[in-house]
């Protein structure tokens, strides 16, 4: 019988991380990708080690939220990963060429399993996970392997959007995963009912994309800051 010895690595991959936090969200469209991208800068910018890791495969962004031109991992006994704005960045476009990613099924786990396996983090304060989308086998897996992991859930003010969140989050709650808690992206102000902070929507967003200090400048990245403190990121 072949035992896969990746489970077992993975644990050695993540020992020098302190916290772990999974960004994730269940419809598209809702500012996942930018809210974990910026959630790294701005634990960056307070002096952390920080890493992201783009674990969405079918839809991998972060390399251009956060303008990473010209990267690449490093071989060193696995892949270390490189700096991209004071983050150590690893994400499946280093490999795909900025292409979509071909793989279905039990090839999308084995793929983010690999990649959970051959990157050597080091010794960071925090490691943000961009989550693959929805509830699936990819997602299941992570949170398998990266046990400590809490999750941050990104929502809108969406009734659709709230409702997944809702269904969504009591399963998370039944597996064990635990929820750190709920932003509200693109809201309208205050404090919504069940999250921990309006991330209000921002017309200026778009244009500081692929370039860092300019996002860090955007009316999103401040609320998101004021929200980390709601939420004990420090």
């Amino acid at each position: 019988m072949n035992i896969d010895p990746r489970p077992s690595v993975i644990s050695q991959r993540l020992a020098g991380v302190r916290r772990i936090i999974a960004v994730t969200g269940w419809k598209g469209g809702i500012g996942k990708s930018v809210t974990a991208s910026t959630l790294s800068l701005l634990l960056a910018g307070r002096g952390l080690r920080t890493g992201l890791f783009d674990l969405d495969l079918a839809g991998a962004s972060d390399h251009v939220i956060l303008g990473a031109k010209g990267l690449f991992p490093r071989e060193e006994k696995g892949l270390e990963p490189p700096l991209c704005a004071g983050v150590k960045f690893m994400s499946v476009s280093f490999f795909s060429e900025n292409r979509a990613v071909p793989l279905r099924g039990a090839n999308v786990s084995d793929a983010i399993i690999e990649l959970l396996a051959i990157t050597q983090w080091g010794e960071l304060d925090f490691l943000v996970l961009d989550m693959p989308p929805g509830i699936n086998d990819a997602a299941l897996d992570v949170l398998r392997f990266a046990g400590r992991a809490e999750v941050l859930a990104v929502t809108t003010p969406s009734v659709l959007a709230r409702e997944v969140l809702g269904r969504s989050l009591e399963l998370y709650r039944r597996m064990g995963a635990p929820v750190l808690g709920v932003v509200e992206n693109m809201g309208r102000g205050g404090k919504p009912a069940g999250a921990a902070a309006s991330l209000r929507l921002d017309p200026g967003l778009e244009r500081a994309l692929g370039r860092p200090a300019a996002l860090l400048k955007t009316r999103f990245a401040a609320d998101l800051g004021r929200a980390m403190r709601r939420l004990h990121l420090d």
